[in-house]
C-alpha cells in the first residue's frame, strides 16, 4: 500500500527527522490562508505516484495569492492517475545540496538494504544508472539492526565528507520508521543539506507491505490502494487476487506459488502470461467467476489449468472449473496438467466431460498452449 508525501513525513517528524513546515489543503482558499503564514513556500499535489515534479505537480509560490493560483491549478488534476484532492503547502527550504536516502527490503540480501547517494533529486535514477557507484549499499542484518558508527565510515569512504555523523543519524531514525510500519520502501529524496547545514527530508515515499495492513490499520487507514484495472475490481469483488498482465496465455493454478510457477513456465518457452490469479482450494466454489474475469481479458488466446493438491483434493477443484466451462462454452483452447490428491478422478471428469486429454508433465501443457497463442 503506498502513502502520500504527508503521511510519510508526519511519521519522519515523529522519528526526529527534520521536515519543512507545511499544512495540508483541500482548497485553494486554505492554501493561500497557509501560504499567508509562512512566506516563499512549495504548492505540492498529494498523490501515491511517482514523477510529480515532471508531471507539474510541484509549484513554487512566493506568497499567498501564488500558492491560490497553483493549487487551483493543482485540484482535481490527475497525475498519475490519481486524482488530486489535496496539496501540501510548505515553507520553500533555501538548500545548498540534495542528497538521497532510501531503506527497502531487497530480495538478494533478504533484508532490508539501505542506499545513500551524495547525488539527489529528480534525476537520482539516471545518474544511478550512469554512475552505479554513486549509490552506496548497505545490507542489513536485521538480526542486529542499523550500527551508526560503521555507516559513517562508509559514508566517508563514498565521498558524503563531513555529513557522515549527521547522515548515520538520520539513516538510525529512518531505521525506526521503516521497522516500526513495516514498510516495504521508505524513500527520502531529496534529502537536503540546507545553507545552514541542516538535514532536511523534502520529500518522503512510504510503501507498506501489504501484508501488514490487518496489524497497522490505523495507518493502512490513510494510505492509498493502487487503482484497480476493471477485471481486477471485479475480481476483488469475489475475493480473487487477479493481475491483469500483457501476455495471451491465460492461467487458472491453485495458490500463489504454483501460479508463478505456471507463468515462469510459460515465459521459459517463448511465451507471455495473460494474468495471475491466485485460486487456492476455492476452485470449486469460485471456478465461474475466476474463468470469466480470465477469459474477459481480450488478450487471452490460449488457458493452462494447473492444479496440484495434498490437503486440497483435485477432483473437487476440476469438477468446479469443468461445470464452470460446460456453462460458458468459451472458444479458446484449454490445456490441463493436473497432479496430487483425486488426480485420477480429476483426469477422468475432463476427459468424460469435455473429451480434452489432461497431460501428464506441467511442461507440456504449457508448450501447448504457448503454441496455441500464436
Amino acid at each position: 500500500m503506498n502513502f502520500e508525501e504527508h503521511v510519510g513525513k508526519f511519521l519522519l517528524a515523529a522519528a526526529g527527522i527534520e521536515v519543512p513546515d507545511g499544512e495540508v489543503a483541500t482548497s485553494a482558499e486554505t492554501a493561500a490562508g497557509i501560504a499567508a503564514r509562512l512566506g516563499p513556500c512549495v504548492v505540492k499535489a498529494q498523490v501515491a505516484a511517482g514523477g510529480r515534479g515532471k508531471a507539474g505537480g510541484i509549484r513554487t509560490a512566493d506568497g499567498a495569492e501564488a500558492a491560490r493560483a497553483a493549487a487551483n491549478a493543482l485540484l482535481g488534476a490527475s497525475i498519475g492517475g490519481h486524482p488530486v484532492e489535496r496539496v501540501l503547502v510548505e515553507r520553500r527550504v533555501a538548500t545548498a545540496r540534495e542528497l538521497y536516502a532510501a531503506i527497502l527490503m531487497d530480495a538478494e540480501s533478504e533484508g532490508p538494504l539501505i542506499l545513500v547517494s551524495a547525488r539527489g533529486g529528480m534525476e537520482v535514477e539516471e545518474i544511478a544508472g550512469r554512475h552505479p557507484d554513486a549509490l552506496i549499499r548497505f545490507p542489513l542484518d536485521v538480526r542486529k539492526g542499523i550500527e551508526a558508527p560503521e555507516i559513517a565510515v562508509r559514508l566517508a569512504d563514498g565521498s558524503i565528507w563531513g555529513l557522515q555523523h549527521q547522515m548515520s543519524d538520520v539513516l538510525a531514525r529512518l531505521y525506526q520508521v521503516f521497522v516500526r510500519n513495516d514498510a516495504e520502501l521508505l524513500e527520502v529524496n531529496p534529502l537536503a543539506l540546507t545553507v545552514d547545514s541542516r538535514l532536511v527530508a523534502l520529500d518522503c515515499k512510504l510503501v507498506l507491505d501489504d501484508a501488514a495492513i490487518p496489524r497497522r490499520p490505523e495507518l493502512a487507514a490513510l494510505g492509498t490502494p493502487e487503482p484497480k484495472a476493471p477485471l481486477e475490481a471485479q475480481a476483488a469483488g469475489h475475493g480473487l487476487k487477479f493481475i491483469e498482465l500483457d501476455g495471451n496465455v491465460g492461467v487458472l493454478a491453485n495458490g500463489a506459488g504454483l501460479t508463478m510457477t505456471t507463468m515462469d513456465a510459460i515465459r521459459h518457452y517463448g511465451g507471455a502470461p495473460a494474468n495471475f490469479l491466485e485460486i487456492g482450494g476455492e476452485a470449486y466454489r469460485l471456478a465461474k467467476p475466476a474463468l470469466e474475469i480470465v477469459l474477459a481479458n481480450p488478450r487471452t488466446r490460449s488457458l493452462v489449468v494447473n492444479f496440484c493438491g495434498a490437503f486440497a483434493r483435485t477432483d473437487v477443484m476440476t469438477e468446479g472449473v469443468v461445470e464452470a466451462w460446460q456453462q460458458l462454452r468459451p472458444g479458446v483452447p484449454v490445456f490441463f496438467s493436473i497432479h496430487g490428491t483425486g488426480e485420477d478422478e480429476a483426469i477422468a471428469l475432463v476427459r468424460e466431460r469435455l473429451g480434452i486429454e489432461p497431460f501428464d508433465l506441467m511442461d507440456d501443457a504449457v508448450k501447448a498452449a504457448v503454441e496455441a497463442a500464436t
